[in-house]
Formats: structure tokens, C-alpha cells, sequence
């Protein structure tokens, strides 16, 4: 009952973000002049966005450091779970980054004699100017002198870094800071609550957006939307073929069969463009895919906070196609700043619908890029957050196989019996049966 009002919810709003941004292209085109004056709705939700960023970091990612108690009971298959997440992590910031400086899909975005793409250049340069500073002071401004100061300024990096601290703190005072960690997690849900009601004010602000783009620029600006929605999931693919299929070789499991198993949680979560509805089947499906029950128990948890790898590669994505928008260049040093920013940054952040676009907004103020980018994107996010949250949950039953692998607990007969199962249970099957059942009464008259 749960996934089927979380469904209908999604689809919902789902709907109205695409009818926001068709009528936001219908007003640009015939109106222009109106839809440029639309521009504040845009600018009203991304401060809505902006305002969330701050508690819903630091509350999710400190639950999300010292809330698995697991790991100091699993041991070493923590530390191995930890160490794959990083690599995996590392790969998708990769490919992301490459990706978007061989597509570079927010080139030639906007028509650069129009006053706004004018206006955005200028915005762009002076970015620009505060954004190449040594990368010694890049590391530097990382450590906050005030985790009030880091708030109100939305500095993502040192609410990161206070967020690591303060959870590794609460997990050395041990049982008396439970009651905290009981408020944080309140606090978290609370905020993801929140981001959901924000949400409902998307439609409006994509219209805005949307509008006064198409408005200012004209509709082949609609172009650079395929060339973002293709880079992305040519970048995913990529992903998938080259990291989570290889991972599978190399533990010795087939891809295919895994892929086949989780159909069904991988459509909820590709329909939905959530994580959450989809991850108890996943879960379930894994244990009898193979996976003990005490890894399946600590590495999707853990993963659904640590591991998401379609949201951290989309992150990449993100940050340099909004730099190439306003006209910023960012240089190596620079993109593996951004890179090591992100690999923290991307982590606490659970796969609820449209969450990455709230710490990709926050990313982008810390490194002084513009967030237009954000609404710019929001226009098409839906299409967007399908792709990455089903790699981000195929990713995360990847990682427990090869966790189960290299602790040689994996039960290969089980997963035989369940893909044997599995092909009886399909529609294919039950077709064929079908078609026995006719043709054998066929037969006796």
C-alpha cells in the first residue's frame, strides 16, 4: 500500500513537471516578454532548495556515519564495504568529469548575444575570478572557523567536514549520545518531509526557469536538452559496462542474471525515480539471490547512504555543465578539487527524488559557481533521476554480491534455484504454459 501511494504521489508530480515544462516553452516561444518576467519563480524555489541544504546534510550524514553500529561488529567486511565504495565512488566521478568535457553539454547553451546570456556572462567571469584560487586555500576554506558562519553561508564543504567530526565524536561517547543521535535521525526524516514539500512548488519554478530561458534565448535551447539528457545516460551506460559488469566478472557472477532478478525493483525505482520505494524488494531479493542475510543487512543500508553511484557521476555531470554555462573554465587542479569535494559531499544523502539537486546547488555555491545551472536542469530532472537512482540501486545489489564473494559467502545454489524460479514465474513461462494447455485439449477433442 506504501509504494502504491509513494507511485501515485511521484507519477503526480511527475505529470504536473512536465506539463510546467511544456507550458514554460509554449510561453517563451509566443510570449517572450511575459516569460522572461517569470524568472522569480525560478529564483523563489532555488532559495527554497538553498534553505534545506544545510540541516539535511548535517543530520543525515552524521546518522549516516555513526547510526551502523554494524560495522564495529562486522569488521572486516566493513572495512572491505567501505573500500569498494570508495573505489566505485572514484570511477563514476571519473567517467562523469570525462564525460562532460568530451560532450560538453552546456556549451552553447544559451544564444550569447541575448541581454540574459550577456547578464549570465558577466555572472560567469566574476565566479570565475573568486574561483581560481590556490589550491592550498581551496583545502584550507574546508575547515570551518564557525559551523554557524558555514550555515548561513551554505559552505557544503565545512558542514561536511563538522558533520565527520561531530559523528565520530558521538560514536566515542557511546550510549550517552544516543538521545542525540534519536534527534538527528528525527531531524532527517523531518527534512526529507520537508524537501518533499518544497518539491511541490517545482512545477512553478521549472515554468519559471524554463519560460524565461526559452524566452530570452529562443527554442533551440531546446537542443542542449537532448545533448544533457544523452551525455548523461551515455555516461551511465558507460558506467555500467565498464565498472558494475566487470566487478560482477571479476567475483565470477553473472550480470545478466543478477539483472534479470531485480527487474522488478529496478522499474519500481526508474518509474518512481526513488531509491526508497524500491529498496525492501531489493533487499529481500538479494537474500535470496545468495547474500547472507548479515551482508545484505549492512552493506544496502549502508550503501543507500555511501554508494550512490548514478547520483555522484549525474554530480559531476552537473557541476561542469553549469560552469560551462556561465562561461567559467575550470582547470584539472581545479576538477579534482571538485572531484574530492564531491566524494564527500555526494555521501549521507539518501535516494529520495530530487535530492541531488539540492547538494549539487550546495557544491556549486561552495566552489562560487552560479546555481543557475540547477534551475536550468530542474526542467528535466525527472528524466534525469530515473536513470541515475535505478544505477544507484543496481550498484548497491553489485556491491553485496562482490561483498558476499570476497568473504566466500555466497550461496551459488541458492541463486541458481532463484534464477530457475525466476524464468518458471515470468510471463514468458506462463505464456508457454498457456499455449501447452490449449494445444493439449486441443488434442483430446
Amino acid at each position: 500500500m506504501f509504494i502504491e501511494v509513494q507511485i501515485l504521489k511521484h507519477s503526480k508530480l511527475t505529470a504536473l513537471i512536465f506539463i510546467a515544462l511544456i507550458l514554460g516553452v509554449v510561453a517563451g516561444h509566443f510570449a517572450p516578454d511575459f516569460a522572461v518576467r517569470m524568472r522569480p519563480f525560478a529564483e523563489i524555489f532555488l532559495r527554497m532548495v538553498k534553505m534545506i541544504i544545510a540541516p539535511l546534510l548535517f543530520a543525515t550524514l552524521v546518522v549516516g556515519i555513526s547510526g551502523h553500529d554494524d560495522a564495529k561488529s562486522l569488521g572486516k567486511i566493513g572495512l572491505k564495504t567501505i573500500i569498494y565504495f570508495e573505489i566505485v565512488t572514484t570511477l563514476a566521478l571519473i567517467i562523469g568529469l570525462t564525460m562532460a568535457n568530451l560532450f560538453k553539454p552546456g556549451v552553447g547553451f544559451v544564444n550569447g548575444t541575448s541581454p540574459h546570456a550577456i547578464h549570465m556572462q558577466e555572472v560567469g567571469l566574476m565566479a570565475a575570478t573568486q574561483a581560481h584560487t590556490s589550491v592550498s586555500q581551496m583545502i584550507t576554506d574546508i575547515f570551518p572557523t564557525s559551523i554557524v558562519d558555514a550555515m548561513a553561508n551554505g559552505n557544503l564543504l565545512q558542514i561536511v567536514v563538522f558533520s565527520i567530526f561531530f559523528a565520530l565524536a558521538i560514536c566515542a561517547v557511546g550510549k550517552k549520545a544516543q538521545p542525540v543521535l534519536d534527534v538527528l535521525n528525527s531531524i532527517s526524516q523531518i527534512m526529507f518531509k520537508f524537501t518533499e514539500y518544497v518539491m511541490y512548488f517545482a512545477p512553478l519554478g521549472i515554468f519559471g526557469a524554463i519560460a524565461a530561458t526559452v524566452g530570452a534565448n529562443g527554442l533551440t535551447v531546446l537542443k542542449s536538452y537532448f545533448k544533457v539528457i544523452g551525455a548523461l545516460y551515455a555516461a551511465l551506460a558507460i558506467f555500467v559496462l565498464l565498472v558494475l559488469i566487470i566487478a560482477c566478472k571479476i567475483v565470477k557472477i553473472s550480470f545478466r542474471s543478477l539483472l534479470s532478478a531485480l527487474q522488478e525493483p529496478a522499474l519500481l525505482a526508474f518509474t518512481t525515480a526513488s531509491s526508497e520505494a524500491a529498496f525492501p524488494k531489493a533487499m529481500d531479493i538479494m537474500e535470496r539471490f545468495g547474500v547472507p542475510k548479515k551482508i545484505v543487512g549492512f552493506v544496502m543500508p549502508t550503501g543507500y547512504t555511501f554508494n550512490l553511484d548514478g547520483s555522484t557521476l549525474y554530480l559531476a555531470m552537473g557541476v561542469i555543465f553549469s560552469s560551462q554555462i556561465v562561461g567559467i573554465h575550470l582547470d584539472l587542479n581545479q576538477q579534482i578539487i571538485i572531484m574530492l569535494a564531491l566524494m564527500l559531499t555526494s555521501k549521507g544523502v539518501a535516494g529520495v527524488p530530487r535530492v541531488s539537486l539540492i547538494v549539487l546547488a550546495g557544491t556549486l555555491a561552495s566552489f562560487n559557481i552560479p546555481i543557475l545551472g540547477v534551475a536550468i536542469l530542474l526542467g528535466i530532472d525527472q528524466i534525469l533521476d530515473m536513470g541515475r537512482t535505478t544505477v544507484n540501486l543496481i550498484g548497491n545489489c553489485v556491491a553485496t554480491v562482490v561483498i558476499a564473494r570476497w568473504e566466500k559467502e555466497f550461496d551459488y545454489d541458492k541463486m541458481r534455484e532463484f534464477v530457475r524460479q525466476s524464468k518458471e514465474d515470468s510471463i514468458g513461462a506462463d505464456l508457454k504454459r498457456l499455449k501447452d494447455d490449449f494445444e493439449h485439449k486441443k488434442q483430446l477433442h
